[in-house]
């Protein structure tokens, strides 16, 4: 029997890195873990409909440094800066408030994505957006996949549905795919993302995948002859 992994950990090392990336944290993985989740997790619920694709933590002895990557900067950072700097007070604040270490350099670093169509989680929440909408989820379905594939990086991708769709009384599933998506093959850069579209008779889960090809390390130039 196949087991199901989720794309991103799949390639951890390979081609993708960490989201939290700690310098200097010996004996203290056990606070600096439950202070990354609970940032992560307030920044998630915080900015739902920023289009933000993900949140990245850096830290080391003296200085904490989160990275929002967005779609929308503008949103985030508002006129004159204020949003950044509320989102910012915002944060220490929720800090504070639950006990997480504050360092003495603290930083929000606001990171534009270049190409929206391309990037998983943006797109589930397109997606999730369409349905919360009232919009017909197969009609959402193939807008999105035609908007998708229209971006030259993409060469294949997939998106998912399970809940109540159309508001029917038992739960199902429908999918649609286009192009290919080879999950096994770990040097396939392969996106992946879950969202949530909330209904008033209940929640849609959404799953999707993108694939934007193989990537192959750097050939070293050759050595000149002398």
């Amino acid at each position: 029997m196949s087991h199901v992994v989720h794309p991103f950990s799949h390639r951890l090392g390979i081609l993708r890195d960490w989201k939290s990336r700690w310098f200097g944290a010996r004996g203290k993985y056990q606070e600096l873990l439950r202070g990354d989740v609970l940032i992560r997790e307030y920044l998630t619920k915080r900015m739902r409909g920023f289009y933000v694709s993900g949140v990245e933590i850096e830290r080391s002895e003296k200085k904490l440094r989160i990275i929002l990557k967005t779609s929308r900067p503008g949103m985030i950072i508002g006129r004159s800066g204020e949003g950044s700097t509320k989102l910012r007070q915002d944060l220490l604040a929720f800090m504070k408030r639950h006990a997480i270490r504050i360092p003495e350099e603290f930083k929000v670093d606001i990171q534009e994505v270049p190409s929206p169509e391309g990037n998983a989680a943006i797109v589930a929440f397109m997606v999730a957006e369409g349905l919360e909408k009232r919009l017909p989820f197969r009609r959402v379905l193939k807008q999105t996949a035609d908007k998708i594939m229209a971006n030259r990086e993409v060469k294949g991708a997939k998106i998912a549905l399970s809940g109540r769709l159309g508001g029917g009384d038992m739960a199902r599933r429908e999918e649609i795919k286009k192009g290919g998506i080879p999950l096994q093959t770990l040097r396939a850069d392969i996106d992946f993302a879950r969202e949530k579209a909330h209904l008033p008779y209940g929640d849609i889960g959404i799953k999707v995948w993108i694939y934007k090809g193989e990537v192959f390390a750097e050939k070293k130039p050759e050595a000149k002859r002398s």
